[in-house]
């Protein structure tokens, strides 16, 4: 076992070992060169590192030409990575990353050889993005000194990795990892071992939701994506995302989670997925899946105003109570004052983020067919959800997208749904980010960060959550299961508790944070610890 001044050195890794010359390998070698690290690369594959060697020349390269680099910063990391010809050649590295096949028995054979070759106070990281830390680890001696590294890809570019802790890994280990991961100029994302680690857990109800939304006939794809888009500020919606990555892909993953979780509610993929896998509607490689590619540039569709013209339409709207317009709506709707008799209008605008809109008409004695939803949420000059119910009168919407269609306000139709899309998909992301919190798989803060960086949301679910009230977020999940009385909208306890005291999400569950602290502290000594 090695010592505290040995622990100490190893916390500075330099000499970094480098298994799997792909494109994760080459842009973990990079990074790791440019950072000051001496790198030894190897791949069992016939040229396959001189191969990745002239990539990573290339993209330095086009970093000298973009002038983010110098030329003789580029020439040095290049000079730092070396062609291994046998994986003995690891030995003296104070990191070794293995960067090969998604398979498990592949990974655990090469760490095992791995594990006769290096120092015992070398790290060995693995770089997989779906499989246990631990069942890779397991297969070692010495198991804890394994942890996960998961970059993202291109690694270059995608400024965030996550640290993964498995059960038995050490203090010290990690910290080497961070430390490391800070030096490359990444924001490395502390969890612990779990089902998709923080990125990929965190980005489950995303595509979950927008799928269930279409599987239930909510509204259309094209509907769902414009409105996460232009109201929510999303980069693309989530059948978009679908159709970029593949349906091969995406669903195995969803069903997989779901699987790791027991079945929990939270992860359940819905059948329409499996359906279009099966026929073949892949996305963007098989040219047809929500959309259709057929080589032309992508054409996003985006919400027009209306071209008809809403000529002294009488208006009505509550003031008060859970379906008040908000300020930024009426402000919108450019008329001074609703009339007077809700019976006498021609369209009534509601705007219950909690409830469907049937339930509202129906409380209020309302005449359905002039009803009219109005997300109170992310409703604004950029864009509008308007929601219907069943007695909602073609008419009344023609009208209603006309009344916003003369302040050039561009609008969304959708069928009745608690949470309308944008406030119902956000609640449901906050509400998963809460329960990864509540697990102890990742703080609040690198929660959000791993969110912002790796999936590139607009904000993180915490800081949404703070920003549009927790309570508010509540709301939204019971609505959605008073409707639906589906376990996949039950509230995390994370959220319920701060919710009902009026706290921060990120603020702190105080018992969590003395049992981390203590198996920590039991942690620090490191691999002379071990038993």
């Amino acid at each position: 076992m090695c010592n505290q001044w040995e622990r100490e050195l190893k916390r500075d890794l330099r000499r970094v070992g480098i298994v799997g010359a792909g494109a994760m390998g080459r842009g973990i070698a990079q990074v790791c060169a440019l950072a000051g690290c001496d790198v030894r690369l190897f791949d069992a594959a016939e040229g396959a590192v001189p191969r990745a060697i002239e990539a990573v020349r290339g993209d330095l390269a086009r970093g000298t030409a973009m002038g983010v680099l110098s030329e003789s910063d580029a020439q040095a990391a290049l000079a730092r990575i070396g062609a291994a010809q046998d994986l003995k050649e690891m030995q003296g590295c104070d990191l070794v990353v293995e960067a090969i096949v998604e398979r498990l028995d592949a990974k655990q054979q090469l760490l095992r050889e791995l594990e006769t070759i290096v120092d015992e106070t070398c790290l060995l990281a693995t770089n997989t993005s779906s499989l246990s830390v631990t069942a890779i680890a397991a297969a070692l001696t010495r198991p804890e000194r394994v942890a996960g590294w998961h970059f993202f890809n291109p690694v270059t570019r995608m400024k965030v990795v996550e640290v993964i802790r498995a059960p038995r890994t050490q203090a010290w280990v990690s910290d080497a990892l961070i430390s490391l991961s800070e030096r490359i100029g990444h924001r490395a994302i502390v969890a612990s071992d779990s089902p998709g680690f923080v990125v990929n857990h965190a980005g489950r109800a995303f595509v979950t939701e927008g799928l269930k939304l279409l599987a239930e006939q909510a509204a259309t794809h094209e509907v769902i994506d414009g409105i996460l888009r232009t109201c929510a500020g999303f980069r693309m919606g989530p059948l978009e995302l679908l159709d970029l990555t593949g349906l091969d892909v995406s669903v195995p993953v969803m069903e997989s989670i779901h699987t790791q979780y027991y079945g929990d509610d939270r992860y359940r993929p819905v059948p329409l997925a499996r359906t279009r896998l099966v026929a073949g509607l892949l996305g963007r490689k098989t040219g047809q899946g929500f959309y259709c590619h057929d080589g032309k540039p992508a054409e996003r569709i985006a919400a027009q105003p209306a071209v008809t013209v809403a000529d002294k339409a009488r208006l009505w709207w509550p003031t008060q109570g859970p379906s008040a317009l908000p300020e930024i709506l009426v402000d919108i709707l450019n008329v001074s004052a609703p009339v007077a008799d809700m019976h006498g209008a021609d369209v009534v605008f509601l705007a219950p983020v909690d409830r469907d809109l049937s339930t509202v008409v129906a409380e209020l004695g309302l005449d359905g067919s002039k009803a009219i939803g109005l997300d109170p949420v992310f409703g604004g000059p950029s864009g509008i959800t308007l929601m219907t119910c069943p007695g909602t009168a073609a008419q009344t919407v023609e009208l209603a997208k006309a009344v916003f269609a003369a302040q050039s306000v561009p609008t969304y139709v959708i069928a009745d749904s608690p949470g309308f899309v944008a406030p119902r998909i956000v609640a449901c992301i906050v509400n998963l980010a809460c329960e990864m919190a509540q697990q102890g798989i990742a703080s609040p803060a690198d929660i959000d960060g791993a969110v912002r960086l790796g999936l590139g949301y607009p904000a993180g679910p915490f800081e949404w959550g703070d920003k549009l009230s927790s309570a508010r977020i509540l709301s939204i999940l019971e609505g959605l299961y008073a409707t639906f009385r589906d376990q996949r909208y039950r509230p995390s306890p994370w959220l319920v508790r701060r919710a009902r005291l009026g706290l921060s999400l990120s603020a702190p569950d105080r018992r969590a944070a003395v049992f981390v602290t203590a198996q920590s502290d039991s942690l620090a000594a490191g691999p002379a610890a071990a038993t």
